[in-house]
């Protein structure tokens, strides 16, 4: 205690109020480092809660004395006690389902209920058990699922269901397969339902998410034309070297679907397949007899006269039938076929070192650039008379300095900055500089000067001069002589240095030292002392 007394009284003003406000800072940045140490860290509990249900959890947080931060509809605890806070509340039935399932049904009496209700109460219990196993899946937070199936009725040829599914992210974007199979979860789970009869609705964005699983026309034009390219790539890279080309394709496709049905009949190539041959033969005899007399009664042959005539016919019919040939096509085009493909390439050429040791980049030669234009139309499978077209060039691939990234705007331009560490990191920085050069450096600096001993100061301290010579109390005039008192004199004791004096052996006391070198030079003494009496006094300042 009394050496930093010692080490307080030996400091000016000045250092003082640097001391003294140092150590004020350095408190108060230990203070905020303290609370921020003791502050815990906050993670996300839950969010996007029912009000009641929120309400429940804020409740049991409170009984259980956890403290915790409300941030819109987000509820935040400490990150280390998050989980198992989480796995507490679920066994107490924390939070509460947003929507009941087959829970329903156990309020249904069999007194009361008609056909109807039990239909409409079964139908929200499996709305409310799909919406459960979708907030089921780590990726979505909250659920609705809403069903419509039409009543069965013998007027009706068919009963079709469909169904729509809103959903709501974590806080981050939920991907096409997690939808795609949410949509095929709804379909299996109702009888009937198809999966594109199901529509899956992002409430964050208020958008519809589009079937993965449907091929149309444009898909199927991206996904040929992204095979085309990969190989071509391989052919191309394999020369070239990677970073050597450039390979764009484009596929156009078919968009209506087109059915041609052609029949083709050649009269000339008959063949006779079957013959039916009809004859009809046929006779007749006709007696002509004259007027009605009294001989027309008389026997036969007597008294009868008149004509008697016959006649015969005969008729053939043959029929032949042929069959003849028949040509029958059917071209039936649809949608997403391919019409025409283009394919697009930039090479680089090639570099070499001219005779002053520059880089010369020149253009690859005529022969392989068509070496190349025949290798990617057989990757394609060129059609000519489909339209098909390639287009290869060789060109400069050097990046354009503008391009290249800079501090400016480099990656780290772009990257989230969090400004709660930087602040700590900064206040902590500056803190341990205060301390290290307001507080710690000042007390060490007095700590040596005070422990240092005065005879371990350089002999040219001692005949410097007269600043380092002690007030002489028999001067003139009985007033003492100050250190500073300096006269042209004292140019000569300056010239008094170790070198040029024999001085004895250092003894423990200073003044005898000094008593000892008047000794021994006892003219040069007195030589000195006697031009400070007849120097003009000087005022001590």
């Amino acid at each position: 205690m009394q050496q930093f007394q010692d080490i307080w009284n030996a400091l000016d003003a000045k250092k003082r109020v640097i001391v003294v406000g140092s150590a004020v800072l350095v408190m108060l940045g230990v203070l905020f480092l303290t609370r921020m140490a003791a502050t815990p860290n906050m993670g996300l509990l839950y969010s996007g809660l029912a009000p009641n249900a929120a309400g429940e959890i804020i409740a049991q947080l409170e009984a259980e004395g956890v403290p915790f931060e409300v941030r819109g509809g987000a509820i935040y605890v400490d990150e280390m006690r998050r989980d198992q806070l989480r796995l507490t509340l679920a066994g107490e039935g924390l939070p509460a389902n947003s929507g009941d399932g087959y829970e329903l049904l156990d309020e249904l009496s069999g007194f009361g209920t008609t056909s109807q209700m039990f239909d409409a109460a079964y139908l929200r219990a499996k709305e409310g058990e799909l919406a459960r196993t979708i907030v089921a899946n780590p990726q979505v937070s909250a659920a609705r699922v809403h069903i419509a199936q039409s009543t069965q009725s013998p007027f009706r040829r068919s009963a079709e269901s469909t169904a729509s599914v809103s959903i709501r992210g974590d806080g981050s974007q939920i991907p096409n397969p997690a939808a795609e199979a949410i949509r095929f979860l709804v379909a299996s789970a109702v009888a009937g339902l198809r999966p594109e009869d199901v529509s899956i609705i992002n409430a964050d964005l208020g958008v519809v998410m589009a079937q993965s699983g449907k091929e149309t026309p444009a898909r199927t034009a991206l996904a040929h034309g992204e095979r085309l390219k990969q190989n071509v790539e391989r052919l191309i890279l394999a020369r070239t070297g990677m970073g050597g080309a450039v390979v764009e394709v484009n596929v156009d496709t078919l968009t209506d679907a087109e059915t041609i049905v052609e029949r083709k009949v050649d009269p000339e190539s008959r063949v006779a397949i079957s013959t039916n041959t009809q004859e009809t033969s046929s006779s007749s005899r006709n007696q002509g007899g004259g007027d009605v007399t009294v001989a027309s009664n008389l026997p036969e042959g007597n008294g009868q006269g008149g004509s008697e005539q016959s006649g015969q016919n005969s008729d053939t019919r043959e029929i032949v039938n042929y069959e003849i040939s028949e040509t029958t096509r059917e071209i039936r085009r649809v949608a997403g076929s391919i019409k025409r493909v283009t394919v697009a390439v930039l090479v680089d050429g090639s570099r070499r070192v001219d005779d002053a040791g520059l880089e010369v980049w020149e253009p690859r030669g005529e022969d392989e650039l068509r070496a190349l234009e025949a290798l990617v139309k057989s990757a394609i499978g060129y059609d000519e008379a489909r339209g098909d077209s390639v287009t290869l060039r060789s060109m400069d691939l050097s990046p354009d300095p503008s391009l290249i990234e800079t501090p400016e705007n480099g990656w780290v331009t772009s990257r989230p900055l969090n400004v709660m560490a930087l602040t700590q990191i900064g206040v902590a920085a500056f803190v341990a500089l205060a301390l290290g050069l307001f507080v710690i450096r000042p007390i060490v600096l007095a700590a040596k000067t005070a422990e240092r001993p005065l005879n371990d100061m350089p002999p040219t301290d001692l005949i410097s001069g007269p600043q380092a010579l002690p007030a002489l109390t028999n001067a003139p005039g009985g007033e003492p002589m100050s250190r500073t008192r300096v006269n042209a004199g004292s140019q000569d004791l300056t010239q008094l240095t170790p070198q040029s004096l024999s001085a004895p052996a250092p003894s423990e006391d200073p003044v005898e030292r000094l008593k000892a070198l008047i000794d021994e030079r006892q003219d040069e003494t007195v030589e000195v002392l006697k031009s400070w009496i007849e120097a003009p006094e000087m005022t001590a300042q």
